[in-house]
């Protein structure tokens, strides 16, 4: 994370998501990729191996892509509701 925001000053260095968008990730994107799978189990009935191509690289490109959206998310409820070390800087306008 870097120290302070480019654009508006904002002082990130103490910001800690931690593990929140991970357990977001496993909890949401997860169920709808099991959903996914059990559809396809039910629909078409393929062999394992089939699941495991398609589904494999879904899932861990899928959960490394929404990482980072995931992590800005919760670093601006941090910051929206003013917790995790964001309770000493400035509010934005119109918040």
């Amino acid at each position: 994370m870097t120290e302070r925001c480019g654009v508006c000053g904002l002082k990130l260095a103490h910001e800690d998501a931690g593990d929140g968008p991970a357990v977001f990730i496993i909890l949401i994107y997860g169920l709808v990729m099991a959903g996914l799978a059990t559809w396809v189990e039910l629909t078409y009935e393929p062999p394992f191996w089939v699941h495991a191509i398609i589904f494999g690289p879904l899932i861990v490109i899928g959960s490394i892509l929404l990482l980072r959206p995931f992590k800005g998310v919760m670093i601006a409820l941090q910051y929206k509701h003013r917790v995790a070390g964001f309770e000493d800087e400035p509010q934005a306008p119109g918040n």
